[in-house]
């Protein structure tokens, strides 16, 4: 029931398989959470099919065949949301992986909030 979970666990699955894409149903929020990622680095890119309403995302691997994604963890869920200040935004795997928050601002990296000193929801955690 989760949509944002389940797109987590589509690109996870897929790193996983080795594919070098995966498609899931569209929505703005995940648009917003895959720039996020393509700015961080975690994947290639991603491109919208308007007609059928569904992302493509082309995932990202290094030079042995690794994924470059180790672990997608959703944080906020539907029956227990986390909130985070701007003093309380985490450091993830010491600044190597990356958080990602919903703020008033829009959807941002754990950088981009911290450079900004604005809080929001804590969506997941990348690395």
């Amino acid at each position: 029931m989760d949509p944002i979970a389940d797109m987590l666990t589509i690109i996870r699955n897929g790193c996983r398989a080795q594919k070098n894409e995966v498609t899931a149903p569209y929505s703005r929020l995940k648009t917003e959470i895959l720039r996020v990622l393509l700015e961080e680095g975690f994947i290639n890119n991603f491109t919208l099919d308007n007609k059928k309403r569904k992302i493509s995302i082309m995932l990202k691997y290094g030079k042995n065949g690794e994924s470059v994604i180790r672990n997608l963890e959703r944080k906020s869920k539907c029956s227990r949301r986390v909130y985070v200040s701007k003093y309380e935004i985490p450091y993830v795997l010491g600044g190597v992986g990356t958080a990602i928050l919903t703020t008033s601002s829009g959807v941002l990296s754990d950088r981009e909030a911290r450079r900004k000193k604005i809080g929001g929801e804590l969506i997941a955690y990348v690395y």
